[in-house]
């Protein structure tokens, strides 16, 4: 936000005492045409300068339409269909500590719902929808991103957008064209 005094003043009690006038701050740009493209495909790779900042401008312009983001990194995401989509069974760690003849010696599973499916099952009712955006995706393989481009085909409320890389200005592309390239 932007603070104007109403009054020009020449000590701090009068600057105190002034009435604030509120402006919104201004956009530098609006990001019309990178959610144009994520409404159209469903699925865009971005490049963004590594100092950050510009992630947040346009996941601010997201939720102002309407969309729902989730932060999430690649790393460790181990099965990201099942991660994503379906119910998967992880372990904890079992920090030395062993259950003898109760359970098996890696410990036991807990069933944790999809990520995204539980999400889109819970959205807001005035909700455009549902948009993953993933941090760190450079280390996903061809066949993960593929999956990733295509997710947003099954379900229409879902978007996707990768964080591929770095580069020196902002910067995105479909990912089915970084899929050919």
């Amino acid at each position: 936000m932007i603070f104007l005094l109403s009054k020009s003043y020449n000590n701090i009690e009068g600057i105190l005492q002034a009435q604030l006038q509120v402006l919104p701050m201004p956009l530098l740009t609006t990001g019309k045409a990178f959610i144009r493209a994520l409404e159209q495909t469903g699925a865009v790779g971005v490049y963004a300068p590594l100092e950050g900042g510009y992630e947040g401008r346009y996941q601010r312009r997201l939720r102002a339409l309407g969309y729902t983001v989730l932060n999430i990194t690649a790393r460790g995401l181990g099965d990201i269909s099942s991660y994503l989509m379906g119910v998967h069974g992880v372990r904890p760690a079992h920090l030395g500590k062993k259950n003898i003849g109760q359970e098996a010696m890696v410990g036991p599973v807990y069933f944790i719902p999809p990520i995204a499916g539980y999400q889109l099952e819970n959205l807001p009712p005035k909700s455009k929808g549902l948009v993953l955006w993933i941090i760190e995706g450079q280390i996903l393989s061809r066949e993960e991103i593929s999956y990733l481009a295509h997710l947003s085909s099954g379900e229409p409320r879902l978007k996707v957008v990768l964080e591929l890389g770095g580069e020196r200005y902002f910067r995105y592309e479909p990912l089915k064209e970084v899929l050919a390239a």
